[in-house]
């Protein structure tokens, strides 16, 4: 990611998609981070994980093989309350329709993002979603340090 240095660590997301590229690379970006992350292909998939698997934070495309991402997030969100639990989601998905995002919104997808994605902007909406705090890096240290090292100049 950019200049923006977000710490993940600890946190756990649960992608799901069936294009393995990105799951290939949202698994690469997040656990560079220091998230946790687990993947699955399609919705039936992220519910047998969900039985084991206790994500923060679901990302899901809308169009999945076996059942949409609108029934996933109705039945993940049942899953969770029965555990005491609200899961914040990301829709991602290749749909930029104005009925797509509506629609999202009413299953209770808390962000909807249209493909293609913009890397920092997705970090910084999970990092939002996770109650996180943004650094930002300047010449290789967090504001803070750079700071620091401006006094002693």
């Amino acid at each position: 990611m950019s200049n923006q240095s977000i710490s993940f660590k600890g946190l756990r997301l649960l992608v799901v998609d069936d294009d393995p590229d990105t799951r290939t690379l949202l698994t690469f970006l997040f656990e560079l981070d220091g998230a946790e992350i687990v993947t699955a292909a399609s919705a039936g998939e992220a519910l047998e994980i969900m039985s084991f698997f206790k994500p923060d934070i679901l990302i899901s495309d809308i169009y999945l093989p076996d059942e949409d991402g609108y029934s996933l997030l109705l039945k993940a969100r049942s899953l969770e309350a029965k555990r005491g639990r609200k899961i914040p989601a990301i829709a991602l998905t290749a749909s930029a329709l104005d009925e797509d995002r509506n629609r999202a919104s009413e299953v209770g997808y808390d962000i909807y993002q249209s493909k293609p994605i913009d890397l920092d902007e997705l970090a910084s909406m999970v990092a939002t979603l996770a109650g996180l705090e943004h650094t930002f890096e300047i010449f290789g240290c967090n504001k803070a340090e750079a700071s620091k090292q401006e006094r002693k100049l």
